[in-house]
């Protein structure tokens, strides 16, 4: 071997070891080493830098009465499903859904009101994946909203008051910086709060999502930090940087995206399988909920099917089914329901409403006036006997209704006689 190849190696090997020397003597990033143990790692950006945590689940992880796998069985029944509905997943792939929830430094709205936790979760082909971005102090929105909105991919989000809140305040916090960081991506959205409410305002104390999880879904946490405690341990957090304090936050916030997953699956079953998933109660709000968002074949089926239980709400259903006959101008099933509330209601509201209806039958379509005026009576005398429905119909619509049919009724006798002369 020549010289110079001797050389040339001895040099090789001196800058490995000089290089390996400078590698054992940099200082380790005191910000990424006092996060390693809390699953977290800094994402730095333009001098800027934020907080990301990362949770992985398995699909067969059980949160309250579900494990995280029925949501994948969820999304494929909806794409059987034709059912026509603001919560189906129809043309949806699981990953298209993103659970997602803030933590703020306060309720109001408006630029004065900073998000410092943004949560997300998305359930994958193997497992679900929790993700938090964590402002860890202000000004540090840049990197923050870089690491949140670089990762998106989805098609629709999936909150629980977040129309209303959440997406909101992300919207408003995005507009200062807007030229500093990509735009938000266009997002369908469901929001489970509405849906909630119109299931169980009736049953729970509270629609809140802690009331919900414990209530319903069967998730009971425990040690969990109140929401309205997040501001007061984020400020905190902020004057010291130490990762124990704010760990509570995050684990509170974790869980909320997690019985999100919960929810949906929950408020899905209901809806896909009405017949034998739900409580009474809860059958007639979905009958009522699809006739709202003008499912009429899906509200008469469900309502048909309400009907046949024996439950306190079922004058309410046959009132709102006769209605749904009424439109479709089936005024024999119509008629057939107004009889029969007439007969079994104990509701005074109600057979007022059907009264009501059979007298505008009679006058409108029947042109039996007599009928129409007997019917109108009726509705005068219950209205006498019971003065809470007053303010359902007023007497002077009562006596209009009487003066035009009596009207009617005359011009009808004198165009007989008339015809007869």
């Amino acid at each position: 071997m020549s010289l110079k190849h001797k050389l040339n190696r001895l040099k090789k090997h001196v800058i490995r070891e000089e290089a390996e020397v400078i590698s054992d003597s940099l200082p380790k990033d005191p910000i990424n080493e006092q996060w390693e143990e809390y699953q977290t790692s800094v994402f730095s950006y333009d001098s800027q830098y934020c907080l990301v945590r990362e949770v992985v689940y398995p699909l067969d992880y059980q949160h309250g009465h579900y494990k995280l796998s029925e949501f994948k069985e969820i999304v494929t029944k909806w794409n059987e499903s034709e059912l026509n509905h603001p919560l189906s997943s129809k043309q949806h792939y699981p990953s298209d859904l993103f659970f997602f929830d803030t933590e703020t430094t306060g309720l109001g709205g408006g630029t004065g009101n900073t998000i410092f936790l943004l949560g997300q979760a998305q359930v994958l082909d193997d497992c679900v994946i929790v993700k938090q971005h964590l402002l860890p102090k202000p000004g540090n929105e840049v990197a923050l909203y870089q690491s949140f909105l670089q990762g998106i991919n989805s098609k629709t989000l999936v909150t629980y008051n977040g129309k209303a809140f959440d997406w909101p305040q992300v919207k408003t916090r995005h507009t200062l910086i807007r030229e500093q960081v990509p735009s938000l991506p266009p997002f369908g959205h469901f929001d489970l709060f509405h849906a909630a409410r119109r299931l169980w305002k009736n049953e729970l104390e509270s629609v809140k999502l802690s009331k919900v999880e414990s209530d319903i879904l069967g998730i009971h946490r425990e040690n969990d930090i109140p929401g309205f405690l997040a501001p007061m341990i984020y400020f905190e957090f902020v004057k010291q940087q130490k990762p124990e304090i704010i760990t509570g936050v995050l684990k509170h916030n974790e869980i909320d995206v997690l019985s999100l997953i919960t929810l949906y699956i929950h408020l899905s079953t209901k809806l896909l399988n009405i017949n034998s998933k739900t409580t009474s109660a809860e059958h007639y709000e979905i009958a009522r909920w699809l006739e709202y968002i003008g499912d009429n074949k899906s509200a008469l089926h469900a309502y048909t099917s309400f009907v046949k239980k024996e439950s306190a709400q079922e004058p309410k259903a046959k009132l709102a089914l006769s209605l749904l006959y009424k439109k479709q101008k089936n005024w024999k099933q119509a008629v057939l329901l107004w009889q029969e509330i007439l007969s079994d209601s104990n509701s005074k509201e109600v057979s007022l409403k059907a009264l009501l209806e059979l007298a505008k039958y009679y006058e409108h379509q029947e042109k039996n006036f007599i009928r129409a005026l007997e019917y109108t009576e009726m509705v005068s005398q219950l209205i006498l006997e019971s003065s809470e429905l007053n303010s359902l119909i007023e007497n002077d619509g009562i006596k209009k209704r009487k003066e035009r049919i009596n009207r009617k009724y005359q011009k009808n006798i004198t165009r007989g006689s008339a015809e007869i002369e």
